[in-house]
């Protein structure tokens, strides 16, 4: 049986993306802000504001949930990890606090 290709790079997607909510948490912290805004460019040169990052579905891939507040935008992205090509942290301002980027709960 042929093995299954699948575009990207193979890896730990979890400590990926552990790493990077790490982060982003030390960042809000440093920039003394409840939450950062999150953006990625992809390899496409399309660019979303994101609500949060999932190392989801693996094999590859990761799961990206742009901010509700873009109708252009879709839901949520699969892309291969290795489109992202950059990623930029700022401070969320204050009227748009609601935008930043979502960390999960600390257990």
């Amino acid at each position: 049986m042929p093995e299954l290709w699948t575009p990207g790079t193979e890896g730990p997607h979890e400590v990926f993306v552990d790493r990077l909510l790490r982060r982003v948490a030390d960042f809000a912290e440093r920039a003394g802000v409840e939450k950062a805004v999150v953006e990625v460019e992809l390899a496409d040169s399309a660019r979303f504001v994101l609500d949060s990052i999932s190392p989801e579905p693996g094999f590859g891939f990761v799961t990206l949930r742009p901010v509700a507040d873009d109708d252009d935008a879709p839901e949520e992205l699969i892309v291969p990890i290795a489109s992202i090509r950059r990623i930029e942290l700022r401070r969320a301002e204050e009227a748009r606090l609601r935008f930043g980027f979502t960390l999960p709960e600390q257990g």
